[in-house]
């Protein structure tokens, strides 16, 4: 076998470089790990839903064109953010401000991923999901992302309701339409979202305040931001209660729902007394675990059908 000079073997294995770093681009735009948190709770949703497991065509279709269409929402954020993105430590590596991506690609990439979301929701699921689906991007980008962001400390309270539509296209992706059941699932991440997100901007409210974003954190003082955090937890965990009832919820649920919850509510009462970052991030990432367990109880009380 004849082997290439080494000069001409790195040329050729040179634009590999470039075409990995593209594609780590658009990967970023989407932000994976959000994407896998609303899968989180879409699927679990499916399953009270159904009362039981969906078809696995029916799952398939409905998170590939959630995360489609999650992921649109996320580039299109990106391309607005991306002068914010360039102030503050936490987002100054994303591909927009590091040059790794052009503003022209995000947005077709942004574009693009929507209109397959749609299309593929539409035919493969149902028109309702299709339509929530893209009602969920615009509210984030337009709403959130565009007037309430850099306007408002209630930014992510209101902002928050657009990472609780997933819920509302899981059940309809398996019922058709909507109940009380899905809207107090909404309530939920509704809930859940301000003193998530809150715990994240105290140990970032630095970046915030540079970046001139009201946040909470960032305008005002850390116990007012540590008592909205807690009545927010209180109230959250008392609608996960009161959904027990509603969808007709077992012990696995309702056990999961109150040990979780007590846990989050001690550990919210906790930062209250603790200032430090560290606190904060304990916190935030408490808060991840709680909605995953929460949720994910959701479908193994569905399957396990254990009643009071």
């Amino acid at each position: 076998m004849v082997s290439l000079p080494p000069v001409l073997e790195a040329s050729r294995a040179r634009p590999l470089r470039p075409r990995l770093a593209s594609v780590r681009g658009y990967v970023a735009l989407t932000k994976p790990r959000i994407i896998e948190l609303l899968l989180v709770t879409t699927l679990p949703t499916m399953f009270v839903a159904r009362r039981g497991v969906p078809a696995v065509g029916l799952i398939l279709a409905t998170l590939g064109g959630g995360a489609l269409a999650a992921g649109g929402a996320n580039a299109f954020n990106m391309v607005a953010d991306s002068d914010i993105d360039r102030v503050m430590n936490r987002t100054r590596r994303r591909p927009l401000v590091t040059g790794e991506m052009t503003r022209p690609a995000a947005v077709v990439f942004a574009a693009a991923l929507e209109a397959v979301a749609f299309v593929e929701l539409w035919l493969a699921v149902n028109l309702l999901s299709a339509v929530l689906a893209l009602s969920a991007t615009l509210f984030y980008v337009f709403v959130y992302t565009l007037w309430l962001k850099r306007s408002t400390t209630q930014n992510i309270v209101i902002g928050g309701a657009a990472g609780a539509v997933p819920v509302l296209v899981g059940w309809s992706a398996v019922t058709g339409s909507l109940g009380w059941a899905p809207v107090i699932l909404f309530g939920l991440i509704f809930l859940w979202t301000p003193p998530h997100f809150w715990a994240l901007a105290i140990r970032y409210s630095d970046d915030y305040r540079a970046a001139k974003v009201p946040m909470l954190p960032a305008v005002a003082s850390f116990s007012r931001t540590t008592r909205q955090i807690l009545l927010y937890t209180v109230v959250l965990v008392a609608a996960s209660l009161v959904f027990a009832p509603l969808a007709h919820m077992g012990v696995v649920y309702v056990l999961t729902a109150a040990v979780a919850g007590a846990l989050y509510i001690v550990r919210a009462f906790r930062l209250r007394r603790d200032d430090s970052p560290r606190a904060a991030m304990s916190l935030f990432h408490y808060s991840i675990t709680y909605l995953s367990l929460l949720f994910a109880s959701m479908a193994v009380d569905v399957l396990v059908r254990v009643r009071f």
